[in-house]
């Protein structure tokens, strides 16, 4: 039988190269779980007009609104109160 003898250099070679392999199979893990989310963790989409979301400005209050009276998440009583109450500040 042959003996090759490469001691410990060739562990340690072993050890880095699996090391490298499973933190290359962790970080393309992350990297998917982060791209199907959008980048910050959130799975809902975000409330607001899509040109603004597109060119990374943050709506406004009053477009807020209208987005949420638009979905149908709130009354039309509610949107007018709140927007009464928005455009007296």
């Amino acid at each position: 039988m042959m003996h090759w003898n490469l001691g410990w250099g060739a562990m340690m070679l072993g050890g880095l190269g699996m090391l490298a392999f499973w933190g290359l199979i962790l970080g393309l893990f992350i990297w998917g779980i982060r791209s199907f989310t959008g980048g910050d963790g959130n799975f809902r989409a975000p409330i607001g007009n899509s040109e603004l979301q597109a060119s990374g400005a943050r709506p406004t209050p009053l477009e807020i609104l209208q987005g949420r009276y638009a979905s149908g998440a709130i009354s039309r009583e509610e949107y007018e109160a709140i927007r009464h109450d928005l455009n007296s500040s």
